[in-house]
């Protein structure tokens, strides 16, 4: 595994910038996000995870980032179908995992925006959401001691910025790293670490059936896909086509990754599926054809209720435990 660190100098500024790990996975591609240009330390870290625990960042200060984004669910809106703000006011897509985050080529299900430190303008901006500016989280974090300090010991001075706030929360999110699950340890061949039959056999249906959308190791090739969903009357949601404006994005949806898939229910874009069951049943015999609709689907896909229970199966050795369970990544409230 290939770790890019920031290391320790000698300066007092310095001695705040103690090593942080951040690892590449032996097989997994070089990440999108150039690291090198906002390279994660102790006390960035610690700034990052401060603000989005912070609900005081949402224009009532009742909703922060992870108010949508649990740790146990693989930072996702756990038995929420679509996200929750301010007021109770409902969005109109299920939040989507926070993990594994310098790999993603684009942000939100319909790929808007493509840079992991603007990501956070959306929630916070939007009505919805946390219907909040930059302008008013810098009036409020100028206020602070703590945050004071806190921007001083990451950036060598007090000042707070829009551009600092965004960079902080990319070195906290930016460390959520997902590589250590049953299915991880089989794949490096760790001692005593094997697939059962059924789990072996979920393998083989999985890269016959589901690997050309979500590829390993990453499971997720990153696209945008039409998956046959019939259309939600509630949000007539146009997915990829509401932003490039073209027809032939019409329906279609980024291609979620299936790691920690087991805890990160409900699934879709607007989690109308509650089980790993009904998403296969779909693919199975739910599939509405349309012009933009995926050519993996026009086909359909079907199986048997012994193969649903062996994917399944195998579905569930994608659960990375240790991540889910990293003391770094909770909310410490100092």
């Amino acid at each position: 595994m290939m770790c890019i660190a920031a290391v320790a100098g000698g300066s007092a500024f310095d001695e705040n910038l103690k090593e942080v790990n951040f690892v590449i996975p032996k097989g997994w591609p070089k990440p999108v996000y150039n690291l090198n240009r906002n390279k994660p330390t102790t006390s960035g870290f610690m700034l990052g995870r401060k603000l989005f625990f912070d609900p005081m960042l949402s224009r009532d200060g009742s909703t922060s980032c992870a108010s949508c984004h649990t740790q146990f669910s693989g930072f996702t809106h756990v038995d929420h179908n679509v996200s929750h703000g301010i007021n109770g006011l409902k969005g109109t897509r299920n939040a989507l995992v926070l993990f594994n985050l310098a790999w993603n080529k684009s942000f939100m299900w319909d790929g808007g925006v493509n840079n992991l430190e603007v990501q956070p303008l959306g929630p916070i901006t939007s009505p919805v959401e946390m219907n909040n500016t930059l302008e008013n989280i810098i009036k409020y974090l100028d206020t602070s001691i703590n945050y004071k300090t806190r921007f001083y010991k990451t950036y060598g001075d007090s000042s707070v910025t829009g551009q600092r706030i965004l960079k902080a929360l990319a070195q906290f999110t930016c460390m959520f790293e997902s590589y250590n699950s049953k299915y991880d340890k089989v794949m490096r061949k760790e001692q005593g670490v094997e697939f059962t039959t059924q789990e072996l056999n979920g393998y083989k249906l999985f890269r016959k059936n589901c690997e050309s959308c979500h590829k390993e190791p990453l499971f997720t090739d990153y696209s945008f896909k039409n998956i046959g969903l019939p259309v939600d009357s509630a949000y007539f949601d146009i997915g990829r086509m509401k932003i490039t404006g073209d027809s032939g994005d019409s329906l279609k949806f980024k291609v979620p990754t299936l790691r920690n898939i087991e805890v990160s229910y409900p699934y879709m874009h607007d989690g109308r599926f509650r089980s790993l069951k009904q998403v296969l049943n779909h693919y199975s015999s739910g599939t509405v054809l349309s012009a933009t609709v995926a050519k993996e689907m026009k086909d359909g896909m079907f199986f048997t209720e012994n193969e649903k229970t062996d994917i399944i199966a195998f579905l569930l050795t994608l659960s990375d435990k240790e991540f889910l369970l990293d003391l770094r990544f909770r909310n410490y409230r100092d």
